[in-house]
């Protein structure tokens, strides 16, 4: 089976979590901006005339689709590189996919996941080595 991580992060952690997927072997990803809250509702701020609220507070999000045995590896490197223990360090969302279809070459499922020194592909080569 195959799932999609959706994880919604502050910005400036982007290269964090770029750097920390690409060193575990997780080469394909999009990025997204998107504005939203959590519990909190957002901030509190104080200019010139007062305090304010800003409810709608801009975040990234990432989106990885992954074989199952990657799954918890992947969450436990997002977390890893964007937590540092304060509200609004973001969520991470697993949905299951259904189908994932190379348009290119038409390949299915897992054959067309698999990328050139992908994490599966690392995988695969370190079971050979042993």
């Amino acid at each position: 089976m195959t799932k999609k991580i959706e994880a919604i992060i502050r910005e400036e952690k982007i290269d964090d979590v770029k750097n920390a997927l690409k060193e575990i072997g997780i080469v394909g990803l999009n990025v997204s901006k998107v504005r939203g809250h959590g519990r909190q509702g957002g901030i509190s701020l104080v200019g010139r005339s007062g305090p304010y609220q800003v409810d709608m507070l801009p975040r990234l999000q990432i989106n990885i689709i992954l074989s199952d045995h990657n799954v918890d590896k992947t969450i436990d490197t997002i977390c890893t590189a964007v937590g540092t223990g304060s509200i609004g360090d973001g969520m991470i969302f697993v949905f299951p996919v259904e189908e994932v279809i190379r348009i290119r070459t038409g390949e299915r499922g897992y054959e067309a996941l698999m990328y050139p020194g992908d994490i599966d592909v690392r995988q695969e080569s370190a079971v050979a080595a042993d």
